[in-house]
């Protein structure tokens, strides 16, 4: 009991309780809690510019190692960006096909339209010139691809990443402040528009439990498949470091077991030391798929419609903006905010709405996340001739 209280979640769903109440028996009160969630919001996108130019940055740089590993290093990356990719495009078609964030035909109404659709016309180069956040994302792309040819690299990715510790120390306090924005969040959502405002985010949490499950046993059995194992088998193989990682919200606590357990299955410790570790950045799987149904849900709620130039500079951004940073608590509404002030056309204030239920999402985000690095490295050992064996 004295572990429920003290985690996060409880607080939040407290506070989802209290504000659905709040904006059913006292509306009009509800209606003046709005800036408790939007305060939240701007906080959170202080630490947007840092937090991404950060995180790409590192990642970028860090890529160079690979190249001393060879051969399995460019499987490994070719491997994380194709499946990553595959992840966040199906993200995109479910949640364009199941319309989770669909309310009415008018959808919410935007309360200053004229800033999210600026421009008529949707161009490249106009996003990039007139957008602070992809300059950001495009300076970080350089100096990581520089940092690469350095050859005192190692002290400035050092540096880099101390800075980057204390930023995500800081957004770990400010995440405390979650509880609060969700009953400020749910209370104006219920007050101004009623209950009909909570049947989406229903919709949204079951829409991407039904994708990640369609993922983990479609497009990662298939290519399990091709090797004559199972995800099945997989699965039970991992069973214990899976219900670590589903009691703490996280897939860092079960990486040392996991690594463990894979070269027992006979993956070469080379390859799972490569591939777990750079997977945990470049590979989460969970996560670009929630990522990008958040961006499609939230754009749903408001009624937005995307071109298909949208959709695909949206999977563009997150292919980059996903990396490094999603493993950390609070960083995908960092990941969000960056993507749709990059878009210029869907509220930022939709983040709100995903306040109440984001917490209630991460085991699934961090199941299919392992289950997913467990499936690269041992296709990967398999692309090495190496004789895998999962237990019976």
């Amino acid at each position: 009991m004295r572990r429920i209280i003290t985690h996060l979640s409880f607080y939040v769903l407290v506070a989802i309780i209290t504000g659905v109440l709040v904006g059913i028996y006292m509306p009009s009160y509800a209606l003046q809690l709005e800036p408790l969630s939007k305060y939240f919001i701007s906080i959170i996108k202080i630490f947007t510019f840092p937090i991404i130019f950060l995180t790409v940055t590192l990642g970028i740089s860090s890529m160079g190692d690979l190249k001393k590993v060879g051969r399995i290093g460019l499987k490994s990356l070719i491997y994380f960006e194709v499946v990553s990719t595959l992840s966040l495009a199906i993200g995109v078609l479910v949640a364009l096909w199941l319309k989770p964030g669909s309310i009415n035909k008018e959808g919410i109404q935007m309360q200053d339209p004229s800033k999210y659709t600026a421009s008529p016309d949707f161009h490249i180069w106009s996003i990039i010139k007139d957008n602070a956040n992809l300059q950001i994302l495009v300076l970080a792309i350089i100096v990581g691809l520089i940092l690469n040819f350095l050859n005192k690299k190692e002290k400035y990715i050092h540096f880099l990443g101390r800075i980057t510790h204390y930023v995500f120390i800081g957004l770990k306090y400010v995440m405390y402040l979650a509880p609060i924005a969700a009953f400020g969040g749910m209370a104006f959502a219920v007050g101004k528009y009623g209950l009909a405002s909570l049947i989406p985010l229903g919709k949204l949490m079951g829409t991407m439990y039904l994708t990640m499950a369609l993922f983990i046993f479609v497009i990662l059995g298939l290519l399990l498949k091709y090797y004559n194992l199972s995800i099945w088998q997989l699965i039970k193989n991992i069973k214990e470091e899976l219900l670590i990682v589903f009691a703490t919200s996280s897939s860092e606590p079960a990486m040392p077991s996991l690594m463990n357990k894979l070269e027992k299955m006979g993956c070469s410790k080379s390859v799972v030391g490569l591939v777990v570790p750079t997977g945990y950045s470049f590979n989460l799987d969970g996560t670009s798929i929630y990522l990008s149904m958040a961006v499609i849900f939230i754009a749903q709620l408001y009624n937005v419609q995307l071109s298909t130039a949208e959709l695909v500079t949206m999977i563009l951004i997150l292919m980059l903006t996903s990396k490094g940073a999603a493993g950390v608590t609070g960083s995908g509404f960092i990941v969000l905010a960056s993507t749709l002030a990059t878009l210029q056309k869907i509220p930022i204030e939709g983040l709100a709405f995903l306040l109440g239920i984001d917490k209630f999402m991460s085991e699934a985000r961090a199941l299919t996340n392992i289950i997913g690095n467990s499936a690269a490295t041992v296709f990967i050992a398999k692309t090495e001739g190496e004789n895998v064996q999962l237990l019976k």
